[in-house]
């Protein structure tokens, strides 16, 4: 059974879920969706993750039968990811541009589908954080090690829709160029190993594969 404490949240009705797993993980050389760590696929820990956080998930794929018997049980919607027009890889923030239009909430948390160490306790203390924020701010983003905005692990308000739509229709495809023209809050973090993200065969090696929360 998951452990779902999106219900008891108070800022569960103003927040949603967009979890991206449309890579074609050429480095993993496998779906890495589908690598199993700890003994659950990567898309099911993460989606699980985000339930603790909001009981409206969303993940954004091109290929969703492949995900439908890993999903079935919980309360995710699929949304198919659809080509670019010259069907050339197009990137994850042409992923979450497409989900965004099926998010009525007002916040948005946005996740890659390769955290294996996400950490649930500190998803919550984030969503807290939300209310506080300015009103023009559009963002809500902790930083890598290496200072550069982690935008796959986040919040965004729905306001920013229509810079997206228009970045991206400019043939914008670099979430960090994007973000440098928007007001953009960062969120405290304090172990940045959360943001790992298991992309080859031996990133598996490293994982800890730290879970918190019950399944």
């Amino acid at each position: 059974m998951v452990l779902n404490l999106a219900a008891a949240n108070p800022c569960n009705s103003v927040t949603s879920a967009i979890v991206l797993a449309g890579g074609m993980s050429s480095r993993m050389g496998q779906d890495k969706a589908l690598v199993v760590v700890g003994g659950k696929p990567l898309l099911l820990r993460v989606c699980q993750a985000a339930l603790c956080c909001t009981n409206q998930v969303y993940v954004v794929a091109p290929w969703v039968d492949r995900y439908h018997p890993l999903l079935d049980g919980l309360s995710v919607h699929l949304i198919q990811e659809q080509p670019s027009p010259n069907q050339l890889p197009h990137g994850p923030i042409v992923g979450f541009q497409q989900g965004l239009t099926q998010v009525q909430t007002e916040w948005v948390l946005l996740l890659a589908c390769d955290l294996p160490q996400l950490r649930v306790e500190v998803l919550q203390q984030w969503l807290k954080i939300l209310p506080q924020v300015s009103p023009e701010t559009i963002a809500c983003l902790p930083k890598n090690p290496q200072g550069w905005w982690e935008p796959l692990c986040g919040f965004y308000h729905r306001r920013c829709q229509s810079s997206l739509e228009t970045f991206v229709a400019e043939g914008g495809r670099s979430f960090q160029r994007w973000l440098a023209q928007q007001s953009v809050v960062e969120l405290p973090l304090e172990d940045p190993s959360m943001l790992f993200n298991c992309n080859r065969p031996s990133d598996l090696e490293k994982c800890t594969a730290a879970c918190t929360f019950d399944s």
